[in-house]
C-alpha cells in the first residue's frame, strides 16, 4: 500500500455539526470519528465541534475521494465555497453513521443536518490540490 504524502502546509480544520434532540450525542461523535481522525472534539448544547491543525485529520476523506474517483465533484464544491484563505463543504451525517462519505451541495440534503468542514490555510490552493488530486511520491 502506498504511503500517504501530506504536504507541509499550515491548515486549520473545523468540523461542525448540530445534534438534534432525537440524536444520541455519542452516536454523532462516532459518526464523525468514522470520517475523521486526530482531532479535538467538544460536544455542548446540541452541537459538535472538532478542531485540528493536521491534514492527517482529512486522510480518510482524501482516500475516499480518490478511490471513488470523486475528485471533480469535491473540487467543484470546495472551489465554489472558497473565500480568500478558507473554504468549506458539507458531508451527510446519516452516511457518516454507516461509515460512508456523501458530500452535500446544500445543508438540507442531510435530513438531520450536515457535518460542515471548514478548511483555513494561507496556502488554501495547495490544500485543495492535495485533497482533490492524488500526489505521487517523487
Amino acid at each position: 500500500m502506498d504511503q500517504m504524502i501530506f504536504p507541509s502546509v499550515k491548515c486549520q480544520i473545523e468540523i461542525l455539526c448540530s445534534i438534534n434532540p432525537s440524536e444520541d450525542p455519542e452516536k454523532v461523535n462516532l459518526a464523525i470519528s468514522n470520517l475523521f481522525s486526530n482531532f479535538e472534539a467538544k460536544t455542548e448544547n446540541f452541537s459538535f465541534r472538532g478542531k485540528s491543525n493536521s491534514l492527517k485529520t482529512l486522510e480518510k476523506i482524501q482516500e475516499y475521494i480518490h478511490s471513488m474517483k470523486a475528485q471533480r465533484i469535491y473540487k467543484k464544491i470546495i472551489e465554489k465555497n472558497l473565500t480568500r484563505n478558507s473554504t468549506w463543504f458539507y458531508l451527510n451525517k446519516q452516511a457518516a453513521f454507516v461509515n460512508k462519505f456523501a458530500i452535500c451541495e446544500e445543508s438540507d440534503e442531510s435530513p438531520l443536518g450536515p457535518i460542515k468542514v471548514i478548511l483555513t490555510s494561507p496556502n488554501i490552493d495547495r490544500v485543495i490540490a492535495w485533497l482533490t488530486f492524488r500526489e505521487e511520491s517523487s
